[in-house]
């Protein structure tokens, strides 16, 4: 069957929804079990759902997942509605991304109240990732990441809670909110160095926590490296922990050839990724004599 037979299809399953639903309205159904017809309603409603999802007609998909969702919310079948609002949130991020973060939302709600915090941290970050990738709105993103932080935390998903504040950081820093950026690498590498599994990773947020301090004041960074040193031996050893001290020596000589050099002698064997490109651009224009690219 090609799309437009599929759509048909779909068209014929939504018009004989629309009839159960109206038939459950009569006085009849009303004496009668008007609630079963609801409830065929809502499994029609999802057939079509679908049906138009084959069609690749993500609004109509998406309208129809609405409908069931407002049907089951009737019904107070609170699971099954929250399910087809997700299920709606996940059709229209194909063709309007705004209507997906509405639907997301009202899944979210759902989810909260019924004190599945768990699932709601989930869709909070689909919905930061719409705000990233669709909309383009970080502050949006983070506001979002946090929120979804919040939940894992109170569900004691460490890890998880973790995952979404490292993005909080990474944006945070980006947007020049800079303490806001080292309180959170500062919190999640202390955690990560006492845990046998994450110990590896802690020198790269203390990096980034002293690159975000250079951002702001280069003595700031001097007394972080000390710091992140005493609390954390195995960064000493580390190059970054070398990178950020040769850095802070050419900052003081104002040698911009030294810290082109050493950031590019860092690059040779870990690549930078887009985030530490930026940071040290912002760093290098406080150094003098700032010319040329960092590469």
């Amino acid at each position: 069957m090609d799309n437009s037979g599929k759509e048909a299809e779909a068209m014929a399953l939504l018009a004989e929804a629309e009839r159960k639903v109206k038939n459950s309205q009569s006085f009849f159904s009303g004496l009668f079990g008007g609630s079963s017809k609801v409830e065929e309603a809502c499994e029609i409603y999802a057939r079509a759902a679908n049906m138009f999802k084959m069609a690749k007609n993500w609004s109509a998909a998406g309208n129809a997942f609405c409908q069931a969702a407002q049907l089951h919310l009737q019904l107070q079948s609170k699971h099954d509605a929250a399910t087809c609002f997700v299920d709606a949130g996940n059709a229209f991020k194909k063709a309007d991304p705004q209507e997906a973060i509405n639907c997301l939302m009202r899944a979210i709600e759902i989810y909260t109240d019924m004190g599945r915090f768990t699932i709601a941290a989930k869709h909070h970050i689909s919905i930061a990732e719409i705000y990233e990738t669709e909309l383009v709105d970080i502050e949006k993103a983070i506001a979002h990441y946090e929120q979804s932080a919040d939940y894992y935390k109170g569900e004691e998903s460490n890890s998880s809670a973790n995952k979404c504040l490292l993005k909080v950081a990474g944006y945070a820093a980006q947007l020049e909110q800079y303490q806001k950026a080292i309180d959170i690498y500062e919190q999640v590498g202390t955690s990560a160095m006492d845990s046998p599994l994450l110990k590896y990773s802690a020198k790269d947020y203390f990096f980034k926590a002293a690159l975000c301090h250079f951002c702001i004041d280069m003595l700031n960074a001097k007394l972080a490296v000390q710091k992140y040193e005493e609390l954390f031996p195995a960064f000493s050893d580390s190059r970054e922990c070398k990178l950020v001290k040769k850095l802070l020596d050419a900052h003081e000589e104002q040698n911009v050839d030294s810290y082109t050099e050493s950031v590019k002698e860092y690059d040779s064997v870990s690549r930078l990724d887009q985030w530490l490109t930026t940071m040290l651009l912002r760093i290098k224009k406080t150094v003098q004599g700032d010319e040329e690219d960092l590469r």
